[in-house]
């Protein structure tokens, strides 16, 4: 060991005499998730103020990456994920610089496959597993490490909290169901990915646990009482909304425009059937003639009442021999315009009863006509 550290340190005194760069040390690519980073270590040099420059060979010629850094890494995420690539770098001081270090690197074959992300849900005695592959830097979001690979399944283990034995099943698919798990008890999750064409595998994930529920379920005629009363109640909101919907519209349109209204005696005249039907027949039929009656009012004359009250039988009695006294139709309709003829006087009266009773023809008379609607 010492000798080996003696050579060493020979060799780097014997460099720097010469006026020689030693190369960098540890080359490497680390590389997760198809994030690419040349990394390496910086030499043995006493002089120290060193940089560093990476390239990577485009076709037959090398293009900088990294120029003049003092950095001891470079990134090469932005290379392309398929094939071999040749990268290369060296040390530099002042106009000086060493050798170049070489490496080959494939991204896809070379890069470490992180841990999925898992989702977990308990429902009864299973387990519901949901998985989300890695991401990767520098692409689109929806890009993930399965979008790189002809194949990619999970590898999945579980196990009961608080015992060492393991159980391992392989999904297919980002989702997996575990059944027939014990009651009440917890378990824990844990994915990694795999590709089985490269039986390459990624790294496990963080330890998800969960704890299964009871197996029991809501009765059959629990949910159709709830379905039946949840339909009632939907009836009953709708009718109630209907019932609003119209109070409102009777409202305002009793508001905007007010309806008219007969007058209260003529409503009630008119609520009796038999006036209604009287009303009805009682109209004149259009195009006939309109009929008049005869209505005759007999007066007495009072002074000569006073004077002799027999006379006032006399009259009395010629009175109704003259109410009762016939009037012909044509004499009515003849009559139906003219105007009646005057009172007699009270000596016209006294003659009259004096010489009895008339006939007919000379008894005077008084004739109010009164038209009425037949």
């Amino acid at each position: 060991m010492a000798r080996t550290l003696g050579i060493s340190l020979g060799g780097c005194l014997l460099l720097t005499a010469l006026g020689m760069v030693p190369p960098p040390e540890n080359v490497r690519m680390h590389s997760v998730n198809l994030k690419n980073v040349l990394q390496w270590e910086p030499p043995a040099f006493p002089e120290g103020n060193l940089t560093y420059t990476a390239q990577f060979q485009s076709y037959n010629s090398f293009q900088d990456k990294c120029k003049y850094t003092t950095l001891t890494e470079c990134d090469f995420s932005s290379l392309s994920k398929y094939g071999d690539h040749t990268l290369r770098v060296r040390t530099e001081f002042a106009d000086e610089h060493s050798d170049w270090v070489n490496i080959t690197f494939c991204p896809v074959d070379d890069t470490i496959i992180g841990p999925p992300g898992i989702q977990v849900e308990a429902l009864a005695d299973s387990l519901h597993m949901r998985f989300l592959a890695p991401k990767v830097v520098d692409e689109p979001e929806t890009w993930t490490m399965k979008n790189f690979y002809t194949l990619w399944v999970y590898n999945v283990q579980y196990w009961k909290n608080g015992t060492d034995e393991k159980f391992q099943i392989t999904a297919p698919y980002d989702f997996e169901v575990l059944r027939n798990l014990e009651l009440w008890a917890t378990y824990c999750v844990q994915v990694q990915g795999f590709l089985p064409d490269l039986n390459k595998t990624g790294e496990w994930s963080q330890p998800v646990c969960e704890q299964t529920t009871d197996d029991e379920t809501t009765p059959s005629w629990i949910i159709a009482i709830i379905l039946i009363a949840s339909v009632f109640m939907v009836f009953l909101l709708l009718l109630g909304c209907l019932a609003l919907v119209w109070y409102i519209y009777k409202k305002t349109k009793y508001t905007f425009a007010p309806g008219n209204s007969l007058p209260q005696h003529l409503k009630e005249f008119l609520s009796r059937p038999h006036h209604s039907a009287l009303l009805f027949f009682s109209l004149p039929p259009s195009g006939e003639d309109e009929v008049f009656d005869k209505l005759s009012v007999i007066t007495a004359d009072l002074e000569s009442s006073k004077q002799s009250p027999g006379d006032i039988c006399s009259l009395g009695a010629s009175s109704q021999q003259e109410s009762l006294q016939p009037v012909s139709e044509e004499g009515t309709q003849a009559r139906g315009t003219a105007t009646p003829p005057p009172l007699p006087s009270a000596s016209e009266g006294h003659q009259s009863a004096q010489q009895g009773p008339r006939t007919p023809e000379q008894t005077p008379t008084l004739e109010l006509l009164d038209t009425g609607l037949v």
